[in-house]
């Protein structure tokens, strides 16, 4: 049986079905954040804006000294950085997933859900803005070496290491954002927030999977370690960049302290590592942790 999106006189592929079970999902499962999330009610500063144990200080003598009002200020601004974060990388996968869709065919259902994941993208952008301004935050951006490194980087990456990058940033924030919006101890509009990019984004996870492997069919050992290494690479500067410097003079605490204890934090490295466990075992299978990428993802505290 053929799909009621791919073409009537063709067959669909394995690659076509999955973006046809996809843009069905869409359409039964999707929300609109103007209406889904509460914009209206003032922010509850008795709420932290994650999960405690997901903040780059706890665990550490510093966060034990630190008040209950100082630790929730933390975690909100932690919340917004990590938020602005994925604004700054959603805007770089969506110039990738145009590109690579492309004058391709439109009425193939891979170009239809890629369609369907900007506007996702979009939508989830905006949400992320509005709930970092919600949380009181200043606009945190990675640093300008690094902007300019997903410049070149959306420019000039393609196939399966565009893909395997989307996956690496959704998944590592998919992990977090699972426990943010099962905990009673974050800001209400924040669980929203968080329950809504869960569950759109894992379609677009799905895709970013079948994506990769697609791409990856015949390629050579040559190819598999050259990509292996620009996803590593974009990898480390994604997730270094989600915890931004500034959230702790923001949050009224000493910098230089406070940078030198989340350097050292055995906790939030094992957070970070245990998120990534299923997600490096994909990147294994697919060829793409290699002996060289594996030196990105220790210095992100990937693996």
């Amino acid at each position: 049986m053929t799909s009621s999106i791919a073409k009537s006189d063709e067959q669909p592929t394995d690659r076509q079905d999955v973006a046809d079970r996809l843009l069905r999902s869409s359409e039964v499962l999707s929300y609109d954040p103007v209406q889904e999330v509460d914009w209206e009610t003032p922010l509850d500063t008795d709420y932290h804006g994650t999960s405690p144990e997901w903040s780059t200080l706890y665990g550490t003598a510093y966060w034990a000294e630190m008040t209950p009002e100082q630790q929730r200020e933390l975690t909100r601004q932690e919340a917004a950085s990590v938020a602005s974060t994925g604004i700054w990388f959603e805007m770089i996968l969506q110039q990738m997933v145009l590109r690579d869709f492309y004058a391709k065919d439109p009425t193939d259902p891979a170009f239809q859900w890629a369609l369907t994941e900007i506007a996702d993208e979009c939508r989830h952008s905006i949400m992320f803005a509005r709930g970092a301004a919600k949380l009181r935050a200043p606009a945190y951006r990675p640093t300008r070496t690094v902007v300019e490194l997903g410049r070149v980087f959306k420019t000039i990456a393609f196939g399966e290491a565009a893909y395997a990058a989307i996956l690496v940033a959704e998944e590592v924030l998919d992990v977090m954002q699972r426990d943010w919006m099962r905990d009673e101890r974050v800001v209400p509009f924040v669980r929203t927030v968080n329950n809504i990019h869960v569950v759109e984004e894992s379609r677009h996870m799905k895709f970013a999977r079948e994506e990769t492997k697609a791409r990856l069919e015949g390629a050579s050992w040559l190819r598999r370690q050259i990509q292996a290494v620009v996803v590593a690479g974009a990898s480390y500067f994604i997730v270094t960049s989600m915890w931004n410097k500034k959230v702790y003079e923001n949050a009224g605490l000493d910098v230089k302290r406070a940078v030198r204890e989340a350097k050292a934090n055995e906790h939030h490295k094992s957070m970070l590592r245990s998120s990534c466990a299923g997600l490096m075992e994909f990147l294994n299978s697919a060829g793409l942790l290699t002996k060289a990428s594996h030196w990105f993802y220790k210095r992100a505290n990937l693996i």
